[in-house]
């Protein structure tokens, strides 16, 4: 445990409409593509306290799940963020960029705007995208290596171009008439192997709060990456051991290039399916999953262990003797884990979360059962806070803030009222 506190943010996509979970009546999905599904959410993680909010993105458009869901069918996020600026004054507001489709001068303009007219309000998701070039004239997507050499350049470019027209140059001295001090005002000069960039920015630096930053690369050069330059770490890790490895990697990185581990906070997704009780939160779980049919989750059982289950018996065992791959893990360690100390029948199998759901952390129970699981990763050392992801109904999101949250805050790990006003003064409380 890096910190006495959690640090925690509510992602502003509507999880809980994924799956079966739009169908609902009182789904709210046709709101999706407005302004007030997002403002609704900010408000309401507001009145919880939590540090931010934050709006993954993707830069393509899957069609094909359209059929049936949304998909990565979205609003802008800097966009959706600039909407919440005059109708919330404490969260942070945290969107995401692409480095390997986006300018740095554009990027540096639009965040620096969004920290302006929130008052110190902005942070930045960056990545560097896994699909989309195709939709910015590449005919192939660059390799991760590349990807990255290109994001340490961008966010050079950017943090120059935030210094270059410094907080401090800005006078506005109607006694004088002087406005600035341009001796402060400088070029950057950027020459490198991605960019050319003059400068300055044509916007000043906001004075007395910097703009924190997030990363969400999980490859050993995305976590060197993180480690180097971000403020927080989007992760997916569906259970505690590949949480504390990723905290320890982020840890040793961070080391090495001289900042304390403590100012990187790793948060991973927290899926939260939240009932009134166990059996109704695993309701609402299962009916969110209602489509995925049975030849699909055999398809997912023989990607987690290596067997052809077409014509397995319905009652048939699964023990860790029929396992065809061992130590297979990621998303799948909880499952291969079930069968070995179970061995439950395929009918079974085919019911349990972990095979519906297990790319983040979940949580399927009440908001007890959240919080003794949340202080269990908090209190050994494997998270520093978590990205809530509400699934199932809108209600999932409602007992995060309001009934998880506060219970939270009277168990000592989380804060009962803001001490400051911007996303920095957040993190460092």
């Amino acid at each position: 445990m890096l910190r006495p506190k959690l640090c925690i943010g509510m992602s502003l996509a509507p999880t809980w409409l994924s799956g079966e979970g739009w169908r609902a009546a009182d789904s709210g999905i046709d709101g999706l593509f407005t302004a007030e599904l997002g403002l609704d959410i900010a408000r309401r993680s507001e009145a919880a306290h939590l540090d931010f909010v934050f709006r993954p993105d993707t830069s393509f458009l899957m069609v094909e799940p359209l059929e049936q869901s949304f998909g990565f069918a979205s609003l802008d996020p800097t966009l959706q963020m600039a909407a919440l600026v005059h109708e919330t004054s404490k969260i942070g507001l945290v969107t995401t960029v692409s480095t390997t489709f986006s300018h740095p001068y554009t990027i540096a303009r639009q965040i620096m705007s969004l920290h302006w007219m929130s008052r110190g309000r902005a942070g930045w998701n960056m990545v560097t995208a896994l699909q989309g070039n195709r939709n910015f004239g590449l005919t192939q997507m660059p390799s991760s290596e590349d990807r990255y050499v290109r994001a340490w350049e961008f966010t050079e470019v950017v943090e120059k171009l935030w210094r270059s027209f410094p907080a401090e140059a800005l006078l506005a001295d109607r006694d004088t008439g002087r406005y600035a001090d341009t001796d402060l005002v400088l070029p950057i000069d950027h020459q490198g192997p991605a960019f050319e960039v003059e400068g300055p920015l044509n916007i000043p630096e906001f004075p007395g709060a910097r703009i924190p930053s997030m990363q969400a690369g999980g490859s050993a050069v995305g976590i060197d990456y993180a480690a180097r330059s971000a403020d927080m770490v989007f992760g997916l890790t569906p259970d505690m051991e590949s949480a504390l490895s990723m905290r320890a990697q982020l840890s040793e990185r961070a080391r090495a290039h001289g900042r304390a581990p403590r100012d990187v906070r790793f948060l991973p997704g927290l899926n939260l399916y939240l009932g009134d009780t166990r059996a109704q939160a695993y309701d609402v779980f299962m009916a969110t999953h209602a489509r995925v049919d049975r030849a699909q989750r055999i398809e997912r059982l023989q990607r987690a262990t290596g067997l052809d289950l077409a014509n397995w018996p319905g009652d048939g065992r699964i023990t860790g003797a029929d396992l065809a791959v061992a130590g297979r893990g990621g998303q799948y360690a909880k499952l291969l884990q079930l069968i070995e100390t179970e061995g439950p029948t395929l009918n079974d199998l085919l019911t349990r979360p972990e095979l519906l759901a297990a790319i983040h952390w979940q949580v399927i129970g009440t908001p007890d059962d959240a919080l003794h699981e949340i202080t269990r990763w908090f209190e050994s050392g494997a998270i520093d806070g978590f990205v809530a992801v509400p699934g199932g109904s809108a209600r999932s999101m409602h007992l995060t803030l309001e009934e998880l949250v506060p219970r939270l805050a009277r168990a000592g790990l989380y804060r009962k009222a803001y001490l400051g006003s911007t996303l920095a003064a957040h993190l460092d409380d």
